[in-house]
């Protein structure tokens, strides 16, 4: 449906109307017998059927005998949809998206299994069963129509090779938008689930009813399904300002849903209320609750069986602390992380949290050599580049687990997660600090299949072998450290406390990510600089991480990786850090490099520690650009089909089910 502001002026200029028109594009197997319409015969004195063509010349003349619309203004975009719709070839669709595809590298993930016993495999086929009950919720949580159409193309699936394209592409997003092409759709409403409603209409012998195809939106709803999707930002900032305290704090939580009362579409703002998780995505916790207690009952680690079960009772009372510190606290062979986490879907607010899972075995030896990181978030928070005002006294050291991942499933699509550090809740942040979870055969597959190409088509041959796993890897450690450290409670400018996250709503996710990678970098200079790394490591950190500007830029401005990553490049470029060579190549400037990563550290940390939403929206809408330099970088590895990231199977997963 579209809709647009229209005014027409008829009867020599006697009658002006101004009107809201909405236009419906249905989409139907056959045509509509046309005895099976009722015309409002006041408005309407007849319908016939004609072609997209004809009409739109006729429009175009101004023929008396049809509805006059401007084809020139909004209702025009009607001929484009269709043409776009309806007017490609199979054959092209089908090339189309095989280059989609092609920008992930597939990869069959492995890991060692020594040391796990028959036990930890029996809780690991209930808690991979449990991860695939994430899937389902995340689904439902992008798009509220977005399981239907799973299961509609998934039923179609072996049709053609185009179906099979389209299905493969869909299972990678998770959703008819494009996680690499600023959420452009690449399915259309005529690729979706038939549906009858043969009570829409008049009743014609022969012939069954209404049958039309389920219509999803071009744009990528900015507010997933955690709001009404025709609820925008003012109806709920106008509607919170006459709530509690307490309904406040629910309204913004992770953890709960905006809806109507009573399916309402009325513009009365007082008709929104709000719905734990726990109930709206109550008959799928219920089962995800019980494969957890069960794997709980089982498992002989006391640390997981206290985490299983209290991750069970969360889902069943949507209170997660408890939960959250028992996975920070997890010391297993089985590495468990499920449950709502990320906030990234909610590009209204950034206030709902997806549910997700990842499932792996703890990499003993790796997690020990990674001590040192999370014993020193004390003294980088203490040296920070930013005003000691702002700094906190009562950061936590962070624990980290390095593990190989089994399985992943909800809120992981598109591009891979190599690592994370949870939870977001503040108030564990701040009561208990955070904890890092490093996926390392996934960073390995990464650099590998995508970083080492990247690096071998834009940096200089003389820097070109500085950029080296061990770099990689130790900055997405400190990436992940350094969203433990800096701004999180702060106190604003009138005295009242609040959260970075609140205040900055939807610039909050690229700019976080941002002062992660940039304070990461930062942070190793300190360490390298007081001898707790090896000085080896000083230009390749710089080098590595200019190679993997390129990388993360390709995962597209949409994207609060991708965003964040291009306001660093671009900041970094205009300072002289990075410099670009008339072959084309890329450069660090060792020179300037470490003053400029402190500038722009700085400026990020003081914006949130202020709160300063205009300074951040100043910042991201400068620098966040595909400027030319990223454009020159990026059509590089585009003409070479270097991949953008990795779509992992997991056969380990296939072989547990199989014998179980």
């Amino acid at each position: 449906m579209n809709c647009y502001y229209c005014c027409s002026v008829t009867n020599d200029g006697m009658f002006i109307d101004n009107e809201f028109d909405d236009v419906y594009l249905v989409t139907t197997p056959d045509p509509i017998p046309l005895e099976a319409f009722t015309l409002q015969e006041s408005e309407v004195s007849a319908v016939k059927y004609i072609s997209v063509e004809e009409y739109k010349q006729l429009l175009a003349k101004q023929d008396s005998l049809y509805v006059p619309y401007n084809v020139d203004g909004p209702y025009g975009q009607l001929f484009d949809i269709i043409t776009k719709r309806y007017q490609d070839n199979t054959e092209a669709r089908s090339l189309r998206l095989q280059k989609k595809l092609n920008r992930y590298a597939p990869i069959s993930l492995t890991a060692d299994l020594t040391g796990v016993t028959e036990e930890d495999k029996e809780v690991l086929v209930l808690l991979i069963q449990a991860a695939k009950i994430m899937d389902d919720i995340f689904y439902q949580q992008v798009w509220y129509s977005n399981l239907s159409l799973r299961e509609w193309l998934n039923e179609r699936g072996q049709m053609s090779e185009l179906d099979m394209l389209k299905l493969k592409y869909y299972l990678i997003n998770k959703s008819p938008w494009c996680c690499l092409d600023e959420n452009e759709a690449f399915l259309t409403t005529s690729d979706s689930a038939m549906k009858l409603l043969p009570e829409a209409t008049k009743r014609v012998g022969g012939w069954k009813g209404f049958e039309y195809r389920a219509a999803f939106p071009l744009s990528k709803p900015p507010g997933a399904n955690f709001y009404p999707p025709d609820m925008d930002k003012m109806e709920f900032e106008l509607w919170i300002k006459g709530l509690s305290e307490k309904d406040k704090q629910d309204a913004t939580c992770f953890f709960n849903v905006i809806r109507r009362n009573n399916d309402s579409q009325s513009n009365n703002t007082s008709d929104l209320r709000i719905i734990p998780y726990s109930i709206e995505y109550s008959a799928f916790l219920a089962k995800a609750a019980e494969l957890l207690h069960k794997a709980g009952d089982l498992t002989s680690s006391t640390s997981l069986k206290r985490l299983l079960h209290s991750k069970a009772d969360a889902f069943i009372l949507n209170d997660y602390y408890e939960s959250d510190i028992a996975w920070m606290e997890l010391d297993s062979k089985l590495d468990v992380t499920i449950g709502p986490y990320e906030t990234y879907e909610d590009v209204l607010f950034g206030y709902k949290a997806t549910f997700e899972a990842f499932i792996g075995i703890r990499d003993d030896k790796a997690t020990t050599q990674l001590k040192l990181f999370g014993d020193h978030l004390k003294v980088l928070e203490q040296n920070l580049p930013m005003n000691d005002m702002y700094k906190s006294q009562d950061v936590i050291s962070a624990p980290i687990r390095v593990i190989q991942l089994v399985y992943n499933s909800g809120g992981v699509k598109g591009p891979q997660t190599a690592a994370f550090n949870l939870p977001n809740d503040e108030r564990i942040v701040k009561d208990r600090g955070s904890s890092m979870v490093m996926l390392k055969n996934i960073s390995e597959a990464k650099f590998k299949l995508i970083l080492q190409p990247i690096a071998d088509l834009c940096i200089i041959k003389e820097q070109r072998d500085l950029v080296d796993f061990d770099s990689f890897f130790t900055h997405a450690i400190c990436h992940e450290c350094c969203h433990g450290i800096g701004p999180h409670t702060i106190t604003l400018s009138n005295g009242h406390k609040s959260t970075v996250r609140l205040e900055l709503q939807e610039l909050h996710s690229a700019l976080e990510e941002a002062k992660a990678d940039i304070v990461g970098l930062w942070a190793l200079n300190f360490l390298i600089a007081k001898d707790l790394l090896p000085k080896s490591l000083v230009k390749s950190i710089y080098v590595s991480f200019l190679a993997g500007c390129f990388r993360s830029v390709r995962f597209g401005l949409e994207e609060a990786h991708g965003k964040g990553q291009a306001l660093q490049f671009n900041w970094l470029f205009e300072k002289g850090a990075f410099v670009l060579h008339p072959d084309q190549m890329f450069s660090v400037d060792f020179d300037k490099v470490e003053g400029v990563v402190e500038s722009l550290s700085r400026e990020i940390l003081t914006i949130q520690a202020k709160g300063d939403k205009y300074a951040a929206r100043e910042l991201l809408g400068k620098y966040g650009e595909m400027t030319q330099p990223l454009k020159i970088a990026l059509e590089k590895l585009a003409n070479v089909q270097v991949p953008v990231d990795i779509t992992p199977d997991f056969p380990i997963v296939t072989d547990l089910l199989h014998k179980k």
